[in-house]
């Protein structure tokens, strides 16, 4: 019972607040330990959130239950070039809502030395942007550059801006086939919430193959399913590698939106894949290492470039023009005493899409690049331990 009240906590959090990310729109990592560490967890088993990372390292995390909240405070916006725009040039600022709160939990039982069952309940990503002050300062350029009507702005009317939130639900196996090696299967479900308002200068039949799913629906949902396969090896007394492959996702359409995104409304969530490792050299020291790609190209609402001739909504219409992203991944720790673990991480990665393609995303600029993270574990007692 504790653990279906945990997960309706979860629920309602998702519910109240969007999930954030930043690896394009994935996270940079899962569980506090591995978001201290720069997300590194394909080849370690930190806590019962490792089915996020590799399913197999479930296998080596033992009876536990891990809870954890963030707290996520983004500074999004644009600036609008004077070369290109002229007087309507600017920064506007697109953090008009500042505060989001990402929960995740993660359950871990052992059935015997071989077969380890597990749940984990996390936010993979997401995206939002609000521009209160977009469309209003720029008004009449919409008439300019869209043949929109003179109290049009860039976009549209009022706030404009997009809200995306993906939570994922995670029942895990991971078995040991031999001595210090291990393999994973986690089948996922997931459901994704989308809005999207303030984009009227698109809602027009010269635009979009349906004019009037475009903007201002509210929020629709989205459901499907993917798998996550992983395998984890200790080589070493010293060191540990994995693998992990986690499939495209298969969801349903944003009926409200089939306007606005190619192929009718199709948002399906992309494949990643990854190796990693963990090297403790001694006994205090552990230093992980994950190398992740994830395919943003094969989902045409997303890797559709931005200026294609096609109509919104069409098969092979116009998308954000993002490509895929190789994120590389290190993170250290190092076991102060027997209640205190220091920690440290950070990742490097490419921008999710090129220059020409920046217009279209000023609705979702996901744009960062580098990481530096911090965190620590304080043991409060046997079975319990705080991370931040």
């Amino acid at each position: 019972m504790r653990i279906v009240a945990l997960a309706g906590v979860c629920a309602c959090l998702f519910a109240a607040g969007s999930v954030r990310a930043t690896n394009g729109y994935f996270a940079h990592g899962y569980g506090a330990v591995a978001k201290a560490m720069g997300g590194a967890a394909i080849g370690s088993a930190h806590d019962a959130l490792a089915p996020a990372s590799n399913p197999a390292a479930l296998a080596f995390v033992g009876d536990r239950v891990d809870f954890g909240l963030d707290w996520f405070h983004p500074s999004r916006g644009a600036t609008l070039r004077a070369a290109t725009f002229g007087p309507f040039a600017g920064r506007f600022h697109a953090d008009e809502a500042e505060h989001f709160f990402i929960p995740e939990l993660g359950v871990s039982r052992r059935l015997d030395d071989r077969v380890t069952l597990g749940l984990a309940i996390y936010g993979n990503g997401g995206m939002n942007t609000e521009y209160e002050s977009l469309n209003r300062r720029t008004r009449g350029l919409g008439a300019a550059v869209f043949g929109a009507p003179p109290d049009h702005g860039l976009l549209g009317r009022g706030r404009a801006g997009v809200d995306l939130a993906q939570l994922f639900l995670a029942p895990t196996v991971a078995v040991h086939i031999a001595e210090g090696h291990a393999v994973g299967l986690s089948v996922k479900l997931a459901v994704q919430r989308f809005e999207a308002y303030g984009l009227h200068n698109f809602a027009n039949p010269v635009a979009s193959v349906a004019p009037n799913s475009v903007t201002n629906r509210g929020h629709d949902y989205s459901w499907g399913f993917g798998f996550h396969i992983g395998w984890v090896g200790r080589l070493t007394d010293t060191l540990t590698v994995g693998l992990a492959y986690q499939s495209r996702f298969w969801m349903t359409p944003f009926s409200k939106y089939n306007g606005l995104f190619a192929e009718g409304g199709d948002f399906d969530i992309p494949e990643s894949y990854g190796v990693g490792f963990a090297w403790q050299p001694y006994e205090r020291l552990l230093l992980t290492g994950d190398v992740q790609v994830i395919r943003y190209d094969h989902i045409a609402s997303v890797g559709n470039p931005g200026n294609r001739p096609a109509r919104l909504g069409s098969d092979d219409g116009p998308g954000f023009g993002w490509r895929d992203m190789t994120v590389f991944k290190l993170g250290l720790a190092y076991r102060v005493d027997d209640t205190l673990t220091l920690r440290l991480g950070g990742s490097l990665t490419n921008a999710p899409y090129r220059g020409r393609e920046t217009f279209f995303n000023i609705l979702a600029p996901g744009t960062i690049r580098a990481h530096v993270t911090v965190g620590l574990g304080w043991r409060v007692r046997e079975g319990v331990e705080v991370s931040a």
